[in-house]
C-alpha cells in the first residue's frame, strides 16, 4: 500500500489462489530453508474485508541462515523490512508504489503458537467474530486514519480475538504486538 491511503477491500476469492503462488515460489526459491510456510492475516479468512495484502508466515529452523540469503529474495521481490520487532525477520513484497505481499520469518520453536495463525483458524472457524473485525476495519478506513496507526487503531479487538484463539489451545493470553 502507499503511506499515504488506506484501502480495505470486500474479499477476494483470488487471494488464496495469490498467496499459494507467492509460496510456491518460497518453496522453490528456499526448499531447505523453510520448514513452514502458509498464509496468515485477513486475506486467509474467507469472507473477511482486509486491505489487499498477501501475508505469509514461514518457519525456518535457522533464521540467521535465512538473513545471511535474503538477498535470494530481491528476484521475487522482497525486501527487508525493519520495523523494531525481534521475534521475526519481515520481508515486503512492492510492486509500483503499491505493497502486495508481506513475509514473516519466525523460528520453529514459536511456529505452533504464534498470534497470527491462531487468529487466521480462530476467525475462520468464528464467522460472527469475524464480522465485528471486518466491520471494525471498515469504520478506521472511514475515519481517514493513516496506514501508519492502522494497527493501534485495531488493537483493542485483535486482542480480544486472539486471547480467545489462545484460550481454545490452552495458552495464556499474551500481547499481540510482539516487541
Amino acid at each position: 500500500m502507499s503511506t499515504d491511503s488506506l484501502r480495505i477491500d470486500d474479499y477476494d476469492p483470488g487471494w488464496p489462489a495469490a498467496a499459494a503462488q507467492a509460496i510456491s515460489e518460497l518453496r522453490a526459491r528456499w526448499r531447505n530453508l523453510l520448514i513452514e510456510v502458509e498464509h496468515i492475516g485477513s486475506t486467509a479468512v474467507p469472507g473477511l474485508a482486509a486491505k489487499p495484502v498477501i501475508d505469509l508466515m514461514a518457519a525456518a529452523a535457522d533464521p540467521v541462515e535465512v538473513q545471511r540469503r535474503e538477498a535470494e529474495l530481491a528476484p521475487l521481490g522482497y525486501r527487508r523490512h525493519l520495523n523494531g520487532m525481534s521475534d521475526r525477520l519481515l520481508y515486503v513484497r512492492v510492486r509500483g508504489d503499491v505493497r502486495t505481499h508481506i513475509l514473516h520469518v519466525v523460528d520453529t520453536a514459536s511456529w505452533p503458537h504464534r498470534n497470527q495463525r491462531l487468529l487466521r483458524d480462530y476467525l475462520r472457524t468464528h464467522p460472527q467474530d469475524a464480522a465485528r473485525y471486518g466491520d471494525l476495519k471498515r469504520r478506521i478506513a472511514a475515519a481517514g486514519i493513516l496506514p501508519a496507526d492502522y494497527a493501534r487503531a485495531k488493537t483493542g479487538l485483535i486482542q480480544e480475538l486472539t486471547d480467545r484463539a489462545r484460550a481454545q489451545h490452552g495458552l495464556p493470553p499474551v500481547p499481540v504486538w510482539e516487541k
